[in-house]
């Protein structure tokens, strides 16, 4: 045990707020393995009954790139990927968009975990579409230059996260670190596509990335989703230009039908990986739609769109040409080479 965490707990007492060089000190010891569980748990409930600040959020995401087992990957990298936490039980949404913008020749650098606040996360999904997410880490750059996607599986680049890992399963109750998995993508990628769970962490996750050098980022969140949704407006928050735009994107703007989330309710591993499957060999539904919006978003940002409507169009193409199906099995096939 180390008494160096004490000094920021005691101010954090009094509702002071910690610099992002100071959090980032703190977040250090925490990953480190120094703080005791009730240290961690003393600072991550302090934090979040003030409420997290951006300096907080910046210095926490600074320690953790520092310890992260890093990928290599093209400057042209995006992640497309959520927070979790809207307890809606939806089908798998941004994995299936990697397939699509992958089909499009955009390398998608997926940063990814099991499920942990739903039923079916990336990795289980993946699984069961026989992708090996355990594939050597030296392999990751030469699978994502092969199949113009990758899964990085969090665990396995984040070891020093499981020193927090007691304390946020007895805590029970979301913390920063919520927030901090979407925020340290280890192939470093400076263009993100990004759900959150609660609209009012938008602004304050686009700016992190902006401090953290990001070139064009857009967090969303879609009627209670942390994805966008056929289901009625989206609310954005973009980071492009060194600056933040904020608007609202519905599906008529792009040319899709409404349709409620029910419709895309999921369940199982296997229910969702087939639902998948069938997605990508021409399947039609309000799925489809979900997943080609937030594909066409993930193209703007990629700056391989100029606006959401040919955003639509390209990842149409994709599905409708075969080359999202290719972008799965080629990482299947690359996944499981000895």
């Amino acid at each position: 045990m180390s008494n160096n965490l004490k000094p920021f707990l005691a101010r954090l007492a009094v509702g002071e707020t910690l610099t992002d060089t100071e959090s980032e000190a703190a977040f250090d010891i925490i990953m480190s393995g120094e703080a005791t569980p009730a240290q961690i748990g003393a600072l991550l409930m302090a934090m979040r009954l003030r409420g997290e600040t951006v300096a907080e959020i910046t210095g926490a995401v600074r320690a953790m790139r520092a310890r992260m087992t890093a990928v290599a990957a093209p400057a042209d990298a995006i992640d497309v990927c959520g927070t979790g936490g809207d307890a809606a039980g939806t089908l798998n949404v941004s994995t299936a968009v990697t397939f699509v913008v992958a089909g499009c020749e955009v390398p998608v650098a997926k940063h990814g975990n099991r499920a942990l606040s739903s039923r079916t996360g990336g990795a289980d999904v993946l699984t069961a579409l026989g992708v090996n997410v355990d594939a050597p880490l030296e392999r990751l750059p030469d699978i994502l230059r092969a199949a113009h996607c990758a899964f990085l599986f969090a665990p396995r680049h984040h070891p020093s996260m499981r020193h927090a890992a007691g304390p946020r399963v007895e805590l029970g109750t979301r913390t920063i670190f919520n927030l901090l998995g979407p925020l340290a993508n280890p192939a470093r990628v400076r263009r993100q596509l990004t759900g959150v769970f609660a609209p009012e962490w938008a602004a304050p996750m686009a700016e992190t990335l902006g401090r953290l050098g990001s070139e064009s980022v857009w967090i969303v969140h879609g009627q209670g989703l942390d994805e966008l949704t056929v289901a009625g407006e989206n609310q954005i928050v973009a980071w492009q230009d060194a600056g933040l735009r904020r608007f609202v994107v519905s599906p008529e703007d792009v040319g899709l039908p409404r349709a409620p989330i029910e419709a895309i309710r999921g369940g199982d591993a296997a229910l969702n990986a087939a639902t998948l499957r069938a997605l990508l060999q021409g399947a039609t539904g309000p799925y489809r739609d979900t997943v080609l919006l937030n594909a066409a978003a993930a193209l703007v940002v990629a700056a391989r769109a100029a606006d959401l409507r040919e955003g639509v169009a390209l990842a149409t193409r994709s599905i409708a040409s075969g080359a999202a199906l290719a972008a799965l099995e080629t990482l299947q096939r690359e996944t499981t080479v000895h």
